[in-house]
């Protein structure tokens, strides 16, 4: 039987041709992403292209973007910090005066005759500085009217006093209220006898 057709090509070994990557003495090529900045820098005898393709892929970052980079890092820690610092200082320094307990008592709880009572009001507050309004109010129907103290920073306590002169003979039971206004309301009553015979 005739042949038609054109000629089967055999393929052989010698068919097949691999061409070489063209290479300069000392060149370093590399395929993928790009030349990192330790390639570039530790690569011998690097050539001028390969150093401009290095320095397009890895640059130094900025003084300001490593701020900002330290700045993201360490802000969650710095606001915990100043938050928990503002508290503390707010609990220390911040906020009015506020008055824990109010108490009053006489010098003595038995006067004689033409005698002065002296009775002491004390107040106990959280330590912060402000003003406290009070007034003395007696059994005897007289007020004080409003007066004020003043509270220094760290004063925890303060003392109020009222003297309080009997004249004449007789025997009478006296109560004195200490009535705190302000900051807020407390009262506290002191009492004693007048004997005088």
């Amino acid at each position: 039987m005739p042949w038609t057709g054109r000629p089967e090509r055999r393929r052989t070994a010698s068919h097949r041709r691999t061409v070489p990557y063209p290479r300069e003495e000392g060149e370093l090529r590399r395929f993928g992403p790009g030349v990192t900045g330790s390639v570039r820098r530790h690569a011998p005898g690097g050539t001028a292209a390969a150093a401009a393709v290095a320095a397009a892929v890895w640059r130094e970052p900025s003084r300001t973007e490593r701020l900002r980079r330290a700045l993201r890092r360490w802000a969650p820690a710095a606001s915990a910090a100043a938050i928990a610092l503002a508290l503390l200082l707010w609990q220390r320094y911040g906020g009015p005066v506020a008055v824990d307990s109010v108490s009053a008592r006489p010098a003595s709880a038995v006067l004689g005759c033409g005698g002065t009572a002296d009775i002491v009001g004390v107040v106990d507050t959280n330590g912060r500085p402000g003003t406290l309004v009070y007034r003395w109010v007696r059994s005897d129907g007289t007020s004080s009217g409003r007066l004020r103290q003043k509270l220094a920073r760290g004063q925890e306590e303060a003392r109020l006093r009222l003297l309080w002169s009997f004249h004449g003979r007789g025997d009478y039971r006296a109560d004195a209220e200490l009535q705190v206004v302000s900051p807020s309301k407390h009262r506290s009553t002191a009492r004693f006898d007048y004997r005088c015979r």
